[in-house]
């Protein structure tokens, strides 16, 4: 083969290349991931301008709408000064949650729900557009270890319903006790660039919800509850992992990885609180310890 007959075909391979690698992208433009702290500053200044020109409702229902601040409702109180603001700190950056209390619940037990609890709701979402992407009008349970940071984090500033309702003659039935409420979610907290059904890049989102009630969770069934396995109290249980092999406490049945379950590295009380030996007597209980001397 000539120079000429092996150059024609270096051509067509590398045409045949191209073209393969365009089919692979399906015509779709790479989005670029977004630096953080920039994209929430953008996510901030969205939020702030939805909060002070809106106001809120309860409709017919007693959902909680929004509305524009003009015209007939030009006198309206904005959300901005209604809502308050929970700062929520990761290794990037320091997020403004804005959370909206209509209604706290009455359950004796949940004094503030935590990010590990599960917990029975209804819920609406929306983009700031108004529109909506999402929807429970009948009420169900919610593990929150399994949902965005920003839904969950929010649900510990409130108290859940005592479970107490109703039954309606048509099946359905009606809760007389519960919270509720609505938070305004950066997309750092939210789903940031993978966009969901509905859900664009980069989105800022707001949720409504009422909480009917809460069970606190033990996920691994070690004999600590979740929210205890969050060791330093950051409201995050992925970032809790002691022995350090990728799957965290919450979700470890042997957090030091010593070989030894936690559960036969504490005691259970009858009263249900927990005695965490300390068999060495350094100061790190033996479940956390996977150098203890006994």
């Amino acid at each position: 083969m000539n120079l000429k007959n092996i150059l024609g075909v270096l051509v067509l391979i590398l045409f045949f290349a191209a073209a393969c690698n365009n089919d692979d992208d399906n015509g779709l433009e790479r989005i670029p991931v977004r630096d953080q702290a920039e994209q929430y500053v953008i996510d901030n200044d969205s939020i702030v301008e939805f909060l002070q020109t809106h106001f809120y409702e309860l409709d017919d229902s007693g959902e909680i709408v929004f509305d524009t601040i003009a015209g007939d409702n030009a006198d309206r109180t904005p959300l901005f000064t209604q809502v308050e603001t929970k700062v929520v700190e990761t290794d990037e950056v320091d997020f403004n949650l804005y959370i909206l209390k209509v209604g706290q619940g009455s359950d004796p037990v949940a004094n503030n729900i935590r990010v590990t609890d599960s917990t029975l709701v209804t819920y609406r979402g929306r983009l700031l557009d108004n529109t909506q992407f999402d929807r429970a009008i009948n009420p169900i349970w919610f593990d929150l270890t399994g949902v965005i940071r920003g839904f969950s984090t929010s649900f510990s500033e409130f108290t859940a319903g005592n479970g107490d309702f109703e039954e309606n003659p048509d099946g359905t039935v009606t809760f007389s006790d519960f919270a509720q409420g609505a938070v305004f979610i950066p997309s750092g907290l939210g789903y940031f660039e993978r966009a969901q059904p509905g859900i664009p890049f980069y989105s800022p989102l707001s949720f409504t919800f009422k909480i009917f009630k809460m069970e606190e969770t033990d996920h691994d069934n070690d004999g600590i509850p979740s929210y205890l396995e969050d060791l330093n109290n950051n409201e995050n249980p992925f970032d809790d992992d002691t022995d350090e092999n990728t799957v965290p406490n919450y979700l470890d049945g042997d957090d030091d990885g010593d070989g030894t379950l936690t559960s036969d590295e504490i005691v259970v009380n009858e009263d249900g609180t927990i005695t965490y030996t300390d068999s060495d007597g350094d100061g790190i209980p033996d479940y956390l310890d996977n150098r203890n001397d006994s």
